[in-house]
């Protein structure tokens, strides 16, 4: 079984999927040693280890060398984070969409969200765009490689309930192999969003959305980290430099 099945097949597991979502080879080992069964890359991460916001302010290409160097040196599958393609047209997206995949990586997240822009892409556009991204990963020997499909509504607050299950049927019948739904963390509304689609839905760890058993029993398969751990990582390294600075004493590296 290669990467990309197996991949496909952690989410059809018993066993919640927690994808540990890195920004360097680093923490991406630091995942594998832990016993992480997948690595999602975090473009928010990505960017900010490298000095740059969010949202695609980065080039396509210093985002595609790190995950380049993730997928070449773990042995664990490893699914890439592209915003929404790094593209201004479907033509861009769908290559950015299959140099990921020649890199050996396992699927991908996009997202429905305009850059640039306010609110979500039209729902025919978004469509359309996955089912070319499809298309074009089948056709070139990637056929069970991983399209999240994003729902930003939860994130934007655009009457969200209603409009994820819209969007979720439309993107799964465009080609979506999942459904990942950020800013969703109300338990009845994940049961209710669960219940009415048979893809995976992947959530994102937030405070008070953290219990993995939980989420399994509320119907969620896959549960990610976002930016999380690295804001997380970046706020222990700022207090250390304070305290240092200000107790003009090192021995907080060493206890």
């Amino acid at each position: 079984m290669n990467k990309i099945e197996l991949f496909k097949k952690l989410h059809e597991s018993d066993e919640l999927l927690v994808l540990g979502n890195a920004w360097d080879l680093p923490s991406a080992r630091v995942f594998e040693k832990a016993g992480f069964k997948a690595i999602g890359t975090t473009s928010w991460g990505i960017a900010a280890s490298l000095g740059y916001a969010d949202g695609e302010a980065i080039e396509f290409e210093l985002q595609l060398s790190v995950i380049q160097r993730i997928v070449d040196n773990v042995q664990i599958p490893v699914t890439a984070d592209i915003e929404s393609g790094y593209g201004h047209n479907d033509e861009t997206i769908l290559s950015n969409v299959l140099k990921v995949a020649n890199l050996g990586a396992s699927g991908i997240n996009i997202e429905d969200s305009m850059k640039g822009a306010t609110g979500l892409k039209q729902l025919s556009d978004q469509c359309h765009l996955l089912t070319k991204i499809r298309g074009a990963l089948d056709n070139n020997g990637f056929v069970h490689f991983f399209i999240n499909a994003r729902i930003d509504a939860y994130l934007l607050n655009l009457d969200p309930l209603n409009e994820t299950l819209t969007r979720l049927k439309a993107y799964v019948e465009s080609g979506a192999s999942g459904i990942f739904v950020p800013g969703l963390k109300h338990e009845e509304e994940i049961k209710t969003i669960a219940s009415c689609t048979s893809a995976p839905l992947n959530v994102m760890a937030l405070p008070g959305l953290a219990d993995c058993d939980k989420l399994k029993k509320l119907g969620v398969r896959r549960l990610s980290l976002g930016g999380a751990l690295y804001r997380k990582t970046a706020t222990l390294l700022e207090q250390c430099a304070l305290e240092m600075l200000d107790s003009r004493d090192t021995s907080i590296l060493f206890e």
